[in-house]
């Protein structure tokens, strides 16, 4: 008898070769937008210089490999790349690899706790608006929702900045930690916390308002349908009815958004990081674009395509264990 092999290797082999042209092509679209750029990685460096003469300038250029053809520059970024070398960042003078992954853990810590917090409390306030469906309390959750999604990132993060840090005194005003503390245990843990509750509410509250949104409708959707009548119908409770029935099908809407919105999550991070000052990859891809690093910024890039496509792999399966009806195939 020969061993089969299980429908979820498969799945899991199919979806890596269908990354590979998706990542190739985000990766050679992305490098030819950073030429078409005005100025590069030596522009720059003399800037920062406060100029140079033109012999100068033209050894940085060949020495940074600037000075050959774009197609000549794209071929030898991609080998590289090929060999999962990110090559050198030119500003922090280290292998790209090394710097992002100094900046990785903060990036995923916001994210992970922004999106989860959404997510949880979202779907949480959404099927309760709508078990109470045009009521005062629907219509005051719903209201809370327009606000929080009308609401850009960068006002919220400046208005809490200004009660909480600089009016009240309560939590800190920028940075991962206290720097000057020297934490260790439980305290570095309480202390990192306390620095994100700023941003974490200010990325979490945005997307929050979707989730409520989607899953008051989605509720009220699938109460209506056949099946929830027929357990009705049979003495199922109310509780029973919104546990196993109705929030099972109702959340299918909602993990599809969960995986549509990570990539938008890693957008909203630059500005919530840069505000805040957090040393992430959001803040390390606006000071790359600033300062022309295009090698940290291509790596930047690489890595959060790899991070977006494995949630997306991750939400599928999700959703398939919610609904029996799909198989992976």
């Amino acid at each position: 008898m020969k061993p089969t092999i299980p429908p979820m290797l498969i799945y899991a082999l199919r979806r890596l070769l269908q990354a590979i042209p998706v990542i190739i092509l985000i990766m050679v679209g992305t490098f030819l937008l950073l030429k078409l750029t005005p100025g590069d990685t030596v522009d720059a460096l003399v800037g920062d210089m406060g100029g140079a003469d033109a012999a100068f300038i033209a050894r940085l250029r060949a020495e940074y490999g600037l000075d050959q053809p774009v197609w000549v520059q794209l071929w030898r970024y991609m080998v590289k790349l090929a060999t999962f070398d990110l090559g050198q960042s030119f500003v922090y003078e280290q292998p790209v690899a090394t710097v992002l992954l100094d900046r990785l853990g903060t990036t995923l810590l916001l994210m992970a706790t922004s999106l989860s917090l959404a997510f949880s409390i979202g779907i949480t306030l959404g099927a309760f608006a709508a078990r109470r469906a045009y009521s005062l309390t629907d219509n005051l959750i719903s209201t809370l929702g327009l606000i929080f999604y009308a609401t850009p990132s960068f006002f919220l993060s400046l208005m809490m900045m200004l009660l909480f840090s600089v009016k009240l005194g309560w939590l800190p005003v920028g940075g991962i930690k206290t720097i000057a503390g020297f934490y260790t245990g439980w305290d570095h843990v309480l202390d990192v916390a306390r620095h994100l509750v700023m941003p974490t509410a200010a990325l979490s509250l945005i997307y929050l308002s979707f989730y409520l949104r989607l899953m008051r409708s989605s509720v009220m959707q699938v109460a209506d349908q056949d099946f929830v009548r027929t357990a009705r119908a049979k003495g199922a409770g109310e509780t029973r009815l919104m546990v196993h029935h109705i929030m099972r099908n109702a959340l299918l809407p909602a993990v599809t958004l969960f995986g549509l919105q990570f990539s938008t999550l890693l957008g909203g991070s630059v500005v919530v990081e840069t505000i805040f000052t957090l040393p992430g990859l959001g803040q390390l891809a606006y000071q790359s674009v600033i300062q022309r690093d295009m090698n940290t910024l291509m790596g930047i890039i690489f890595l959060c395509s790899i991070i977006v496509i494995l949630v997306n792999f991750l939400t599928d399966l999700l959703y398939a264990r919610l609904d029996s009806r799909i198989e992976l195939s």
